[in-house]
């Protein structure tokens, strides 16, 4: 059988000129989500832009058929 995984995509630091102070406090995000089952895929900077910055944290975990 084919195992499946559910995605969760989380936005941190999410601001108007520059990253919030929370975007720091990633690992605490990784280390709960982690505790319910999550494995951290990847943390990414998607498009930086003057006036928008975040990062993006994908977390994954198998589904339970």
């Amino acid at each position: 059988m084919k195992q499946r995984y559910e995605y969760k995509f989380i936005r941190l630091g999410e601001g108007y000129r520059g990253i919030k102070e929370e975007a720091y406090s990633y690992k605490e995000v990784i280390n709960e989500h982690a505790e319910e089952g999550w494995r951290l895929v990847q943390v990414f900077a998607p498009g930086y832009s003057a006036s928008k910055q975040y990062f993006e944290v994908i977390l994954e975990r198998e589904l339970n058929a």
